[in-house]
């Protein structure tokens, strides 16, 4: 039975599960496994992420552009909105084989913005090598 997104360990499944898909994917997997060392801490810091994002807790602190923005320059600015496309479908497929409710279309929500912003972060940091490098 689904149940609405209720605390921590309800964000930590989700990450854990969503993340075993990722990391899978033939599309978007090899980002993430190129670039996270150590999943543990990654899935601990994405934890602590989605739980301040959902629950406003404040135990989230790093800066997920500039981490975007790496992983896109360290695999020569091959992330696209494609990829992006992959990893939000993953989310909402997870999000809805293990929940319901505000909190879960929360997550949805949430997702969706934050893959826009980034995406155009990301775009916004090859403009400005492109005319730096001009």
């Amino acid at each position: 039975m689904k149940h609405n997104i209720k605390d921590r360990t309800d964000v930590q499944s989700l990450i854990s599960d969503f993340y075993s898909k990722v990391r899978k994917n033939k599309e978007i997997g090899f980002f993430f496994n190129n670039s996270i060392q150590d999943w543990d801490a990654h899935i601990e810091k994405l934890t602590d992420f989605w739980e301040s994002n959902l629950f406003f807790s404040g135990s989230y602190s790093g800066n997920p552009i500039h981490a975007h923005v790496k992983t896109d320059a360290e695999n020569d600015n091959k992330l696209s909105e494609y990829h992006f496309g992959i990893w939000l479908n993953l989310w909402f497929e997870t999000i809805n084989e293990k929940f319901e409710g505000e909190l879960a279309e929360r997550a949805k929500n949430n997702a969706r913005k934050m893959s826009t912003h980034l995406f155009l972060k990301i775009y916004q940091n090859r403009l400005k090598q492109f005319k730096e490098n001009e």
